[in-house]
């Protein structure tokens, strides 16, 4: 009786997950399909020749290597900050903690573009960075940050710093104080505690924040394109400008493929790692 209950349950949870697969099949699966397809589509029949020749081309190898290479330093920089502004809001009151967190969601309310334009203002030749570089003797006179890598990482900072900071915080205001204190109290100290304690059990969120921003980051568009400019490209405005100028679907398609799979190859042994020390 109890088997027949439980297939009854079994059938009727999979009829209630149906209409979600079917949308997610269609949303998600599908336009994935349709851009497989495309990668390989070719005057006379299916090709690699796409893959060929992105693959043989050490332009578009650099591309790829600057995309994943920022993405990373853009990764590490939020963990960096994102850890410890997280650990000072789950700590503080509940009032401070509230304005904190407004603090760390009010840019998500705003426009990437409008953001980024106030960037571009910031870090451009006459903007206030280079002007306090140069007053401090820091930089030249012609100094700008505009067009640069560095100019993508600290927009790209600012954009995903919250996806971060949000996603640890979510972890460490639920680990219990009495730990840390625990600790404390036989010997260790703070930057102690922190280490052996705060952050292993904070691990989790510190992996989501990561997969969050390093996949954001490597996807985006918007900010690198207007901070680098056309010197400095990314995978994402590569793909832009072949939909766009050369009007070459499949190798944009190809280099779709291309990013999707490279994404992969980063996060998938990261999170085993993570899964496998820290559950």
């Amino acid at each position: 009786m109890s088997v027949k209950w439980a297939m009854g349950d079994r059938t009727e949870n999979a009829l209630l997950a149906l209409p979600g697969l079917l949308f997610l099949a269609l949303a998600f699966f599908l336009p994935i399909g349709q851009i497989l397809m495309l990668s390989v589509s070719g005057p006379h029949g299916p090709t690699l020749d796409h893959f060929a020749r992105f693959l043989g081309d050490p332009f578009y190898l650099g591309v790829l290597w600057r995309t994943v290479r920022l993405s990373l330093i853009i990764t590490v920089i939020c963990a960096l900050i994102g850890f410890p502004f997280a650990y000072i809001m789950a700590r503080v009151g509940p009032r401070l903690r509230l304005w904190m967190v407004i603090v760390v969601i009010l840019p998500l309310m705003t426009s990437v573009v409008i953001r980024t334009f106030g960037w571009m203002v910031l870090l451009s030749r006459s903007g206030m960075v280079p002007q306090i570089l140069r007053d401090l003797g820091l930089a030249e006179r012609n100094f700008s940050l505009m067009q640069t890598e560095t100019a993508i990482v600290i927009g790209m900072v600012q954009v995903l710093l919250p996806f971060m900071t949000l996603s640890i915080l979510g972890v460490i205001s639920r680990l219990d104080t009495r730990l840390e204190e625990a600790v404390r109290t036989m010997g260790c100290s703070f930057l102690g505690a922190i280490r052996t304690v705060v952050l292993p059990l904070a691990m989790p969120g510190v992996v989501a924040g990561s997969l969050l921003v390093f996949t954001l980051s490597a996807s985006s568009f918007v900010t690198p394109n207007l901070l680098g400019g056309t010197r400095i490209q990314v995978l994402a405005a590569s793909i832009y400008k072949s939909v766009t100028q050369t009007l070459d679907w499949p190798f944009a398609a190809a280099q779709s493929v291309i990013l999707f799979v490279g994404v992969l190859l980063v996060l998938v042994p990261y999170a085993k790692m993570t899964a496998r020390s820290h559950g």
